[in-house]
């Protein structure tokens, strides 16, 4: 319990409810964000993780909505950065644009006015903090389909299952170095996260206070949470995507070239049909 509280104490806070949110929908919905930012690191430890210059708290890497049913499986679906979506005040954009703009509280707005889903809850980590958890459990096995050398993000892996550490984790859900670059990249944070979370919640992990207290006091301190969130709700995720989790990608209907540069366009019908199955 005094461990818990502990935890609960360390977690970053931010605003992050809109001020004016969509009626009430079924189930509880987490906003997941995976931010570029590079607070807190060493030039040293930037080098090692490939992570380039310091840019601060402007991007977002990753962005998925966590959709946890009172009946059925979890499902985890990916939107991708690029996604061209109407921004409130600044007009169509990216969607990774919203959190640049106005941070977690515009960008949660956003992602409830693309999706008519309302955000429950609302949970981002940097990429130091995602390399700390992932050697804090010992490492995650994921499963490239073929081999992967990109410099830029420090990744050369072969293909098929194998154990990665902390960096080498990071560089494999940073990648874009795939034929189909960010739309193969959601594909792999979402193995990522069902990967991370199956390690965390292992007896291996639970039953080992070597590695179950450097959890605890690793994501504690790397997780920035909303304002209402608590590390308990963090532990219900965790034990509801243990019995099962589907995944899947907003369906994409192709690329354009718009004012804002290359964007992902949904594919309207299909975009419509997920966001309803999950109200």
């Amino acid at each position: 319990m005094v461990l818990t509280l502990w935890a609960d104490a360390q977690l970053n806070r931010v605003e992050a409810t809109p001020d004016n949110q969509v009626s009430n929908t079924s189930g509880t919905n987490w906003l997941l964000v995976g931010s570029d930012s590079r607070e807190g690191l060493s030039d040293e430890e930037a080098a090692l993780l490939g992570t380039g210059g310091d840019i601060g708290v402007g991007r977002t890497d990753t962005i998925m909505l966590l959709h946890l049913s009172a009946l059925g499986q979890a499902r985890l679906v990916s939107i991708p950065r690029d996604s061209l979506v109407s921004i409130p005040g600044y007009g169509e954009n990216k969607v990774n644009a919203a959190f640049t703009f106005g941070g977690p509280v515009l960008l949660a707005e956003t992602v409830e006015q693309a999706t008519g889903l309302r955000i429950d809850h609302y949970a981002e980590i940097g990429m130091g903090g995602l390399a700390n958890v992932v050697d804090a459990v010992g490492g995650v096995e994921l499963c490239p389909e073929y081999a992967i050398n990109d410099p830029l993000a420090q990744l050369d892996v072969e293909a098929g299952c194998q154990e990665m550490d902390g960096p080498t984790a990071l560089g494999y859900v940073r990648t874009r170095a795939t034929p189909l670059g960010d739309l193969d990249r959601v594909e792999r944070q979402r193995e990522f996260f069902s990967s991370l979370v199956e390690t965390a919640t292992s007896p291996g992990t639970l039953l080992n206070p070597l590695r179950l207290i450097p959890l605890i006091t690793n994501t504690a301190s790397s997780f920035t949470v909303g304002d209402g969130d608590h590390v308990w709700h963090l532990a219900r995720v965790a034990l509801a995507m243990r019995s099962g989790v589907e995944t899947e990608t907003v369906p994409v209907a192709g690329f354009a070239d718009y004012d804002v540069g290359n964007v992902v366009l949904w594919d309207d019908a299909g975009a419509t049909a997920l966001w309803e199955s999950m109200k």
